[in-house]
Formats: structure tokens, sequence, C-alpha cells
């Protein structure tokens, strides 16, 4: 198994969101967590991205424990959790590329940042600054920088925010890409689409 999560409970100071999960993924899978607001999705992500401390059991990422300190884990792992952030002197192309030239050599082939500008409809706006972009395009632009960055693990926390429903439609046929190229991904999603990807959990919260 490429993801192990045994046994992890997750808060915030003595209020728990999430109590003895277990989970394993595979190299090719994709595992689609969904759940209600409050479930601990989120929490889970940035928990397996190593920006939240498990108060109880372990997580691991290609056999090793999630270190988000450790340069080989933060180059094994490639993580939408928030907006974007953006430079506003850097258009959409170049940003997709920097991401690119910092992340090679690569292990796992990816996407060209060409090929996802096309993919997700930047292609017209590419010499435009994120600043002048819509929501959804900020968000397309955010999803193109982190299919760029070469990876073996994926988390993804609701990329489908501000999405249209062609949008949609694109992130969950990169997942798919992504997945049947050999990497595990981990989305926490509401939509239908993306929640057909893969084995779906579900988060309950009447459980604690």
């Amino acid at each position: 198994m490429f993801l192990e999560i045994d046994h992890v409970e997750l808060g915030y100071g003595a209020r728990v969101v999430l109590a003895d999960f277990s989970l394993r993924a595979g190299a090719g899978e994709a595992v689609v967590v969904r759940g209600g607001n409050g479930a601990g999705k989120s929490t889970l992500l940035r928990c397996v991205a190593g920006l939240h401390p498990a108060a109880a059991g372990t997580v691991r990422v290609g056999d090793r424990a999630v270190d988000e300190t450790s340069p080989r884990f933060r180059r094994m792992v490639a993580a939408l959790l928030d907006d974007g952030a953006w430079y506003p002197s850097l258009t959409v192309r170049e940003h997709v590329e920097l991401v690119r030239r910092v992340n090679t050599p690569a292990a796992r082939p990816c996407p060209e940042p060409g090929e996802l500008l096309d993919q997700l409809g930047l292609a017209p706006v590419a010499d435009e600054s994120p600043t002048r972009l819509s929501s959804g395009q900020r968000q397309r632009l955010a999803l193109a920088m982190t299919f760029a960055r070469p990876s073996e693990l994926l988390l993804l926390d609701e990329p489908e925010r501000h999405l249209d429903a062609a949008g949609r439609a694109t992130a969950a046929a990169l997942v798919g890409a992504y997945a049947a190229a050999g990497g595990t991904a981990l989305v926490a999603t509401h939509d239908p689409a993306l929640g057909e990807l893969g084995r779906s959990i579900e988060l309950d919260r009447k459980r604690r």
C-alpha cells in the first residue's frame, strides 16, 4: 500500500473531528472522501499533507512517516488544499511553467504546462495576470499548477469549488488520468462526477 492511515484521531484541542480512522490506498488508486461540513474531510487531507498533527495513530506515505519538513516527502506530494496564492508580476502561463521548472527532473511523467492550459481552458488567458481572472479561472489555474508538479500522491480538497460543469468534468478527467498513470489520489468532494472516480469513503459526524 502506498498510503496507510492507521487508527488516526484528529481534532482541535479537546474537540475531536475524526476518531479511529483507517484507510489504505495503493498506487493507481483514487479514493474519494465525502461527508457533510465539519465531518473532518479537510482536516484529514491536511494531516496526510503533514500540516495537521494526529492526536493518535499513524500516517505513512510510500512506507515513510509523514514529514512536511522533509524535501523527499514534499517532492512526493502535490496538494491543493486552499485557495491559490499568486505572483501579480507573473502571467498564468509563467505560474504553471515555474512549478514545472522547480520540480524537475521528475521521476514520474505528468502533463506539460501547455497541455494543462489547453485542458483547463486557460489558453486564451495564458498571458494575463491571475489578478485579472474570475474565481473559476483562478481555480483552474490552481489545478493546473497542482497537476504540473510531478508527484506520487495527489491531495485535493473540494477541487470543484468555483468551477462550472465543464471545469468539474475536466478536474475529474485529470484525476482519473493521474490514477491511471500510477499515482495515488485522495480527493475530498461534494461533486457527483468527482465522487465516481474511485472508492468512496463517507465521513459521518454522528459517530463522534
